[in-house]
């Protein structure tokens, strides 16, 4: 099988999946879930017009000139309000979030007067409308104010709750299978033999997969018997997705698809003309679609960013990204690219005019997972592409968030 491109592979990816069905979650629950239908206010806010300060309710009309004396003939707390209208000369005690009584239109701070009795005495002018939220002026019932498709951050769900809806429609968050294979590999803490080396692969796919707002699943390692792997594979039944990392190249002990092969597993692709990530691949399961990602921690999560993170925001209802490719001004130069689209790892800094700029990591040996970890970006070289000097500017590829915003 030729190597295919990159873009090729993510379209191929793309195409196996269709958002997931909505779920129903209560606000305290929905920080970070993708809403999958619009939120509409169910009132008006304020539903009348209300106070936006402590004073006295009046007619713009006596307050215009001062010194101005009022009658007191009541008051209007927050979650109350005055029953009768204020008509002229008089005034009544109004509190942040009052309604304005009939007859009144605006409002008075109580810095401005002075109490005496059934007196008050306003010493600022005041005109109508001042220091009164008219009623809708946050928001009018039958108004969106959110949209599908949207991440939900704090801010949301504040607007969510004021619009009086204490569930929403989310979409489900996709459960994704991890499975990990090889003899050589052992889980963190565990007694690590002279041949065998730490995994690092399930915890960072897990980590990632959260990150892009899915539910991993661990499978744990399996080792290098077919047996074996068919039966930790087994598994990953009814999830949305089973990952497998190592064991789709062309080694001996490279098991993925000669195992599950007898289960069924039907390969789209299993090599992309990439850089790190060249052995990638691609099928289904039954009804499980199926991405192995090379053991390589580096080549593995270089590919979960490229293909792994597109395919949980199709499941997840979110609008690709349509927008132009970032980009930052190369700090040090780059030499001329092979046939493979290549990803570099790289840190990102402001130079002294202000401008993002950017500079690969040497080596860029894929087995350094720390370079990975120090990283800012991975710079983008298409395949074929010329070197490029310093002051180059570069498409860089920038990694995704951990957790909503604020």
């Amino acid at each position: 099988m030729t190597m295919i491109s990159v873009g090729e592979a993510l379209d191929r990816i793309l195409a196996a999946f269709e958002p997931l069905a909505p779920e129903e979650v209560s606000l305290g629950q929905a920080l970070g879930r993708v809403l999958a239908r619009d939120v509409a206010a169910r009132r008006t806010q304020p539903p009348v017009a209300v106070s936006a300060m402590d004073g006295y309710a009046a007619r713009g009309a006596d307050v215009a000139t001062v010194p101005a004396v009022l009658r007191l003939i009541g008051a209007a707390p927050a979650g109350a309000a005055y029953p009768g209208t204020v008509g002229p000369g008089e005034t009544v005690r109004i509190f942040t979030g009052g309604p304005v009584p009939e007859g009144a239109d605006t409002v008075v701070m109580q810095e401005d007067t002075e109490a005496e009795g059934d007196r008050v005495t306003v010493n600022e002018a005041a005109k109508a409308g001042q220091f009164v939220r008219a009623a809708g002026l946050d928001f009018q019932e039958g108004v969106v104010g959110l949209e599908a498709g949207a991440v939900l951050n704090a801010r949301d769900i504040g607007l969510a709750a004021a619009m009086n809806h204490p569930w929403l429609s989310v979409r489900r968050q996709p459960r994704v299978a991890i499975l990990a294979t090889g003899d050589e590999i052992v889980m963190p803490g565990d007694p690590v033999g002279v041949n065998q080396i730490v995994s690092a692969n399930s915890l960072a796919l897990a980590a990632f997969v959260a990150a892009c707002g899915g539910v991993p699943i661990n499978l744990g390692i399996a080792p290098d018997r077919t047996d074996a792997l068919r039966a930790m594979a087994a598994g990953a039944r009814g999830t949305d997705l089973l990952v497998t990392t190592g064991g789709v190249s062309v080694g001996e002990h490279d098991l993925v698809r000669e195992a599950l092969g007898a289960q069924g597993l039907e390969v789209d692709f299993w090599r992309i003309a990439m850089r790190p990530g060249k052995p990638l691949m691609f099928g289904r399961l039954g009804p499980v679609p199926v991405m192995g990602v090379p053991g390589n921690p580096v080549s593995a999560l270089v590919c979960c960013l490229i293909f792994l993170r597109p395919a949980l925001g199709r499941m997840l209802g979110l609008a690709p990204d349509r927008g132009p490719p970032s980009t930052a001004r190369l700090a040090a130069p780059l030499e001329a690219n092979d046939r493979r689209q290549d990803y570099l790892r790289a840190r990102l800094f402001r130079d002294d005019h202000g401008r993002l700029c950017t500079e690969a990591f040497a080596p860029q040996d894929s087995s350094m997972i720390s370079l990975l970890a120090w990283a800012d970006c991975l710079i983008l070289r298409a395949p074929d592409a010329a070197s490029a000097e310093v002051g180059a500017e570069v498409e860089i590829v920038m990694f995704p968030p951990g957790l909503p915003g604020v």
